[in-house]
């Protein structure tokens, strides 16, 4: 008897174990699943803000190239920001010698050339949260483009001289990760080589640190610092990601003259590094274009930005030509105008779907065309590669179709560097334009494998994306990708790596994490913390949408019930979207089911409402802000020289003339005159714009309720 309850109890017990086993990898799969959806939010959210920028960025390089040649002056606001003319005064040492430096002035005190001990006291005073003076900040930029000016494109490498050679990826304004690398791995000299893969700036808050220290350790240790550029050193990415914002604000006095060196140097900076002839790395990655050799020979200052695409003038083009045939044609359809609105309405759309599907032999995927812009499709050519060779340009009172003149020797080398800095590898075969970013391209192992096996090489390093563990592999172990920012989208999102490498030129990988307060929280709640910071981004996203959305949902409502079913909801999501997510999946967290099984999709947008709305701003132009509020908060900064947050009723209006051209939507000038009055509050004829556009940020109506449901845990991760 007591053999047979024993057997039953070890029976029991080894069921139990199973049901727990079989529970937890339920479980497991489930959390899984929610941290990999959560990824995906974020990398889409990330992307599609940098589609953004770029046709922003599209939107000033062509006001700037035809404004002039257009409507008979050149808009000077834009061409200080794409073509600033840098100050010859900032090319001499009083640029910094003129600058007075205070007694009660606390913090580290340089004097060049650099030694160990200022280095040293950099680092110390950065820990203790000190700003360093903007004279020695200008000295330092100084010293740094004179040494950047006597390097060439791509850095070459060797083990022989340092036994291991450390590999960093993107920082991004990170300084705790930046220390914590130096904690681990040693402070840069003769026996700690280093690179540091580009992206050092922008996101985070502490980017002037991080970028100070590198070039300090760079004018230090100039054989074993080395600093390729990343995709953020480029003054236009830095209006939206922060930089420029920061320096504004640490620097107040003489954040201009910062900015515009710092402009200087980012072009100045190598665009690859090559360690024994084996091993290239790269910020971005490569496309088939790309040539290492001709890569050697640009003149990489000239392109200060990435975004600016290669001027051309519309003296080379036969617009007047082009203008009378296009008023031959008004006048034609002048009869028809349903028919004439028919056909532009499908030929954007067809436009619109073929060059988001068609492939190129070139990686370069153009800045879009701007909204004002209509490009009109043609076969591609071996000497433009990309299919758009036609513009609908505005002239007077009318449209013009114009043909873009043929790639020039600036516009070869702009695609090249453009193609480092911007691509991403690919698991397919080929080189397709990189549509999810918007700039560079996607290269298959083919593309990687001919261009290793071109130049000798065995080995692509490259960082550009965020990866949860820190660093990842693909194309058979060609390519590595390295990150080393922790915690980029969320506290506990993501780990940070380096690379080491020696003589054997076999990599191996560090990971860490910056972690306040992650060491605290299981699993479960890093899961749940970013998760709940994801669909909160993405509520937003939903609510800056909303008509388009509403119309779309709409069309398939025939009762108006106010629902439609989960395939359709989901359909009309990535329409209108376009962020490729799991919706059905993520359908609980975002819209309620009614009894029938279908969605009420009114319920997406019941979580969130404005921030302080105006009254005298109509819904669809209220929209219209909350969905391009980072847009018209660049253009405003252009406008705002001095950075005080105020601009003039004129400026105001300046401001909505070239959102509105962006957009390529009609604003009555009388509804933006009037608005511009209501808030004048004071009546001085200036308006606060930061006040102005807090009046359009969304706020979740059920932060709090949220937090006190899920207790103290959940209030920690937004602290």
């Amino acid at each position: 008897v007591l053999c047979s309850s024993s057997t039953w109890c070890f029976v029991v017990a080894l069921k139990s174990a199973v049901l727990i086993q079989r529970w937890y990898r339920r479980y497991m799969a489930r959390l899984e699943m929610r941290r990999r959806y959560t990824w995906n939010i974020f990398q889409s959210i990330e992307y599609a803000g940098e589609q953004d920028q770029l046709q922003l960025s599209s939107f000033f390089s062509f006001m700037l190239d035809n404004f002039t040649q257009l409507n008979g002056s050149g808009p000077d606001l834009i061409s200080q920001l794409l073509d600033p003319v840098v100050d010859p005064w900032l090319d001499r040492e009083t640029c910094y010698n003129l600058i007075q430096i205070p007694e009660s002035y606390a913090g580290p005190r340089l004097s060049f050339p650099l030694s160990v001990s200022d280095t040293n006291a950099l680092l110390n005073a950065f820990k203790e949260q000190q700003t360093l003076h903007a004279r020695y900040v200008l000295q330092l930029l100084y010293e740094t483009k004179k040494l950047l000016k006597q390097m060439p494109n791509v850095i070459h490498l060797s083990t022989s001289y340092a036994k291991e050679i450390t590999i960093c990826g993107d920082l991004h304004g990170r300084l705790d990760d930046l220390l914590l690398i130096f904690y681990k791995n040693g402070l840069p000299s003769a026996e700690t080589s280093y690179v540091f893969n580009g992206d050092f700036v922008d996101r985070g808050k502490k980017s002037i640190e991080v970028v100070v220290l590198l070039f300090a350790y760079l004018l230090l240790y100039p054989d074993y610092m080395h600093l390729n550029r990343g995709n953020h050193e480029d003054h236009i990415m830095n209006l939206r990601y922060g930089f420029t914002k920061e320096v504004m604000q640490k620097y107040k006095t003489h954040g201009r003259e910062i900015l515009q060196l710092f402009q200087d140097v980012f072009s100045l900076l190598p665009v690859a590094t090559v360690i024994d002839g084996k091993i290239l790395i790269v910020h971005g990655g490569i496309s088939d274009q790309t040539d290492l050799d001709f890569l050697s020979t640009i003149e990489r200052h000239k392109v200060k930005s990435a975004l600016r695409f290669p001027r051309h003038s519309l003296e080379q083009l036969d617009i007047s030509q082009s203008c009378r045939r296009m008023k031959r044609l008004r006048s034609t359809d002048s009869s028809r105008p349903s028919s004439s609105h028919s056909y532009s309405k499908d030929s954007a759309a067809s436009t619109s779907s073929s060059s988001s599907s068609s492939s190129s032999s070139s990686s370069l995927c153009s800045p879009r065309t701007p909204s004002c812009l209509t490009p009109r499709q043609c076969p591609a050519s071996p000497s433009m590669p990309y299919a758009i060779n036609v513009l609908q340009v505005p002239f007077l009172d009318s449209a013009s179709s114009v043909p873009l003149p043929e790639p020039q020797q600036n516009e070869c080398e702009w695609k090249q560097i453009v193609d480092i800095l911007w691509s991403d590898p690919k698991t397919q075969e080929g080189c397709s334009p990189n549509t999810f970013r918007g700039g560079g391209c996607y290269f298959g192992p083919d593309v990687t494998q001919r261009l290793l096996l071109q130049h000798g090489l065995q080995l692509l390093i490259r960082s550009h994306e965020c990866k949860q563990e820190g660093y990842e592999l693909c194309h058979g172990g060609q390519v590595i990708t390295i990150f080393s920012a922790s915690n980029y989208y969320e506290e506990g999102s993501n780990r940070g790596a380096y690379i080491k490498v020696g003589r054997e030129l076999v990599p191996r990988f560090y990971q860490y994490q910056v972690s306040r307060t992650t060491r605290k929280l299981t699993l479960t709640q890093r899961v749940r913390a970013a998760e709940g910071s994801a669909l909160r981004a993405l509520k937003e996203k939903l609510f800056t949408h909303r008509s388009e959305l509403m119309s779309g949902f709409e069309q398939y409502d025939h009762n108006n019930t106010g629902s439609v079913s989960v395939s359709e909801w989901a359909l009309v999501l990535e329409t209108v979207l376009r962020l490729d997510l799991p919706w059905r999946t993520l359908r609980p967290h975002l819209a309620r089911l009614a009894p029938d099984g279908s969605v009420e999709y009114h319920s997406c947008f019941e979580d969130m409402v404005p921030g302080n709305p105006l009254t005298q701003v109509t819904p669809n132009l209220a929209e219209t802000l909350f969905r391009y509020r980072t847009d018209i908060e660049i253009i405003f900064n252009i406008i705002d020289k001095d950075h005080s947050g105020l601009i003039s009723i004129e400026e105001f209006r300046h401001t909505w003339r070239l959102f509105s051209a962006h957009l390529g939507v009609d604003i009555d000038d009388r509804a933006i005159d009037d608005l511009a009055r209501s808030i004048d509050f004071n009546k001085d004829g200036s308006i606060d714009f930061t006040e102005f556009l807090e009046a359009f940020r969304v706020v979740h109506k059920l932060d709090s309720k949220d937090q006190h449901l899920n207790g103290k845990t959940d209030r920690e991760k937004y602290s």
